[in-house]
């Protein structure tokens, strides 16, 4: 018997292809309401602490435990988040010469753009000049313990003191003490341990990376006081200090304000443009983070969090887990540019004449006094009292013009280190070859994408369809992998 045809229009041919199914609609990324927005809130914090710093000095003064219980819970875990993350990146990599080839690049970038920070304070206080007509007599100063006690600090270090400091005298005291030139020197030696061990370590390097996920669990419960952390900061600094503090010696600080939004601008953008890339977007991209450091003085409050949104942009975790943590013992772009500043503007102040060979030889002795000075308030201070002891042209009691103004320079500071290691990690990503760009364009346009970060970067999440797949063993990297990532 004949078989029986269908009569279907729609079948068509027999020699014709089906029809493509149509490509699925995929819904909007649905918005989070502002209110459960971290950065909003921080930002209340900010504006509330001012409030009540300026209309209640005493009251803003009595706050200053909440800042700072939120920066020493930050700190507990900052260093074990740092080996974590810097043994993982080591363990991550095809071989030691991939990761060695990460740190040399690294380095190299960071003495560039800490050079090019450096010059641009010297140029910047050369053709302003804000310390002419003080005519300060540093013979009268009268200095304060606290000010006495950074000097003396200062003093007795010298040029050479980081590379003294880069060895801890004991593993367990380098995490005691929060040294994080110290942790990442250790991080590096033990992740280079595993590499040499081979097959028999790959169990601690699992086990190391399953450390940092708990880690990074603990950082988000913390991360919950990040509001009221910033108030407490800010209102004690208005209400210790007074806003008259800015207007006494304003000039200087708009100066260094200035200068450090043309760096990030126009210098970091310049080097953002040159792997394609957009500062602006970056820098909306971290408002969350960069809030967090306005309202505490800290940059290490946020570093972890800014390695996982360096992951999330396409950055992958060997690269971000080595160039982050470094970045912040070698590449603080904002206390160069303090330094710089707060340095002439002491010399001309104190009616000090400085050759431009003095001034270059300043340069000089900076580059190497500003490694290893951590992103808190007071490091800066410690760098500038060594650095001016060290060149011995200016008296350093001259510090003491600035002193006043220092905690509201601090947070200048802090903001262009995170802005610098930020750019830093996509960079060195980029010269490696192992920048995810189309992922990066896409996250900082607010694009849907699928996280990567063990953090809530509030970027929406793609269909869990588009995800990648963990790597194996959620360790092993392969070079061109865009990331590493965890299921």
């Amino acid at each position: 018997m004949s078989q029986a045809t269908t009569t279907d229009p729609a079948a068509g041919a027999a020699d014709s292809p089906p029809p493509a199914d149509p490509p699925p609609v995929q819904a909007p990324p649905a918005r989070r309401p502002w209110y459960t927005l971290l950065y909003v809130w921080v930002l209340v914090g900010i504006l509330a602490g001012i409030v009540v710093g300026a209309a209640w000095p005493h009251t803003g003064e009595q706050l200053r435990p909440l800042g700072d219980t939120f920066v020493n819970a930050i700190k507990m875990i900052i260093t074990p988040i740092i080996f974590v993350t810097v043994v993982t990146g080591i363990a991550g990599v095809d071989s030691l010469r991939g990761a060695g080839r990460i740190g040399w690049k690294s380095l190299v970038y960071f003495e560039a753009l800490t050079t090019i920070a450096l010059i641009l304070g010297l140029v910047v206080m050369n053709v302003l000049r804000p310390g002419d007509g003080v005519h300060a007599d540093v013979g009268s100063m009268k200095v304060s313990a606290t000010a006495q006690g950074y000097i003396d600090k200062g003093e007795a270090q010298s040029w050479w003191h980081f590379l003294t400091d880069l060895v801890p005298s004991s593993v367990v005291g380098a995490f005691a003490d929060g040294d994080v030139l110290q942790v990442l020197f250790f991080a590096v030696l033990f992740g280079i341990a595993i590499k040499l061990v081979g097959r028999p370590a790959e169990g601690i390097a699992v086990g190391v990376e399953r450390t940092g996920r708990v880690l990074f669990a603990v950082l988000r419960i913390v991360m919950y006081a990040a509001p009221v952390g910033a108030f407490g900061a800010m209102a004690f600094t208005v209400g210790k200090y007074g806003l008259d503090t800015l207007t006494s010696l304003g000039k200087l600080v708009a100066i260094f304000y200035g200068t450090s939004l043309f760096f990030v601008v126009v210098v970091l953008g310049v080097v953002m443009a040159a792997i394609r890339l957009n500062i602006l977007h970056l820098l909306r991209y971290m408002k969350d983070e960069l809030l967090i450091v306005l309202g505490t003085s800290s940059s290490e409050s946020v570093l972890p969090r800014v390695i996982t949104k360096m992951e999330n942009l396409g950055v992958p975790r060997q690269v971000a887990g080595l160039t982050v943590p470094s970045g912040y013992s070698f590449n603080l772009d904002g206390t160069c540019i303090y330094l710089t500043l707060a340095a002439l503007y002491v010399a001309q102040a104190t009616d000090t004449p400085l050759s431009m060979g003095q001034q270059l030889s300043l340069v000089a002795v900076l580059l190497l006094t500003s490694k290893g000075a951590a992103g808190v308030t007071g490091s800066g201070f410690i760098v500038l009292a060594a650095t001016l002891s060290t060149v011995g042209h200016v008296p350093v009691a001259g510090i003491m013009l600035v002193f006043g103004i220092d905690k509201f320079m601090s947070e200048c500071r802090a903001l262009t280190n995170v802005c610098g290691n930020s750019v830093a990690s996509l960079v060195v990503a980029s010269w490696e070859g192992v920048l995810d760009r189309d992922r990066a364009r896409k996250v900082l346009a607010g694009e849907p994408v699928a996280p990567l970060g063990d953090l809530d970067t509030n970027t929406p999440a793609a269909p869990s369809a588009e995800r990648p797949a963990a790597a194996a063993g959620g360790v092993s990297i392969t070079k061109g992998a865009p990331v590493a990532t965890v299921s």
